[in-house]
């Protein structure tokens, strides 16, 4: 069951605590005299779960948000894993502005343009927003900005984060640890094809500007989680002469990363160049899009011993 605003009702169900729980719809008690108005200003961050969306269309805005704030007729957004939680206070960038109407809101998107969206109430901390045009619901989780996890949502979308530079620089790499093919990479650089996550990689000279860049070699990558050990990711690149090699994936801060080499036993640090900023930078750049999509586990024992 769903409550449509327009007769001013919100359904009370199961509060969900996880960013990424499962949507329950519940039949509970009914408490009236609620408005789009209140609905939408009960929390001032929303989580945009985007693997409960469903139909066949597409709201860009939504689907490049991993959370958007309602604020006195502005909407924000958090478009990047770089900086979520610091950007504009950690409710993100200024997208655009709505307006309410009877039973939805009209947002005009400052790239998207125009976009009417129907809103229903589904439990006590969630939203659905309807696009009529294509039938399809995007769902909102509400959280308090102050007690919101932005930590656990910047570790999930690591594959994200990895894609928000141009290209990331080896700056660093172990005496420890035996040679091996992948010393020669002085470049990484990360994207999706909109079918696949891919990677290149670069043999050219330290201090070599992204545009300038010959990449040596392409191929696909994945992130996985650990079982067994939530604070562990892996960084697998998928190399023809070095097989299904995977790293050890370790955050030093928005813009440096470690990757551990278990077979060999190297540590190399790598430095993003060239950061992108979804709506204040290059037009162009306003086409990255998130995608259904949970981490594959793998099950190994961390080699890495700081």
């Amino acid at each position: 069951m769903k409550t449509k605003l327009l007769l001013g009702l919100l359904l009370l169900g199961t509060l969900v605590s996880s960013c990424y729980s499962e949507i329950i719809i519940e039949d509970d008690f009914i408490e009236p005299g609620f408005s789009v108005e209140h609905a939408i200003h009960k929390y001032d961050l929303w989580y945009v779960d985007i693997n409960a969306t469903q139909g066949n269309g597409e709201v860009p805005f939504l689907q490049r948000a991993f959370t958007i704030t309602f604020n006195n007729g502005r909407l924000y957004a958090n478009n990047n894993i770089v900086g979520i939680g610091k950007t504009g206070g950690g409710y993100g960038v200024d997208v655009g502005n709505y307006d309410v109407f009877n039973d939805g809101i009209r947002v005009n998107h400052s790239v998207d343009g125009r976009w009417p969206l129907e809103v229903y109430v589904v439990n006590s901390n969630t939203l659905e927003l309807l696009d009529v045009a294509t039938n399809t619901s995007y769902y909102l989780r509400g959280y308090r900005q102050s007690t919101f996890d932005y930590d656990y949502v910047f570790y999930d979308n690591l594959k994200y984060f990895l894609q928000e530079y141009d290209a990331w620089e080896k700056t660093y790499t172990s005496k420890e640890g035996a040679i091996n093919d992948f010393d020669a990479e002085n470049f990484l650089q990360f994207f999706t094809d909109g079918n696949a996550d891919v990677f290149r990689s670069s043999i050219d000279n330290n201090g070599t500007r992204p545009r300038n860049l010959q990449w040596d070699y392409e191929g696909e990558y994945k992130v996985f989680d650990v079982e067994g050990d939530e604070t562990l990711k892996l960084l697998e690149l998928d190399y023809d002469f070095l097989g299904d090699d995977y790293f050890e994936f370790y955050v030093i801060n928005d813009s440096t990363i470690e990757l551990y080499h278990p077979n060999s036993g190297t540590v190399y640090e790598f430095t993003g160049i060239g950061y992108i900023q979804y709506l204040k930078g290059d037009v162009s750049t306003t086409d990255k899009k998130r995608t259904k999509s949970t981490n594959s586990v793998k099950t190994v024992k961390r080699q890495r011993i700081k």
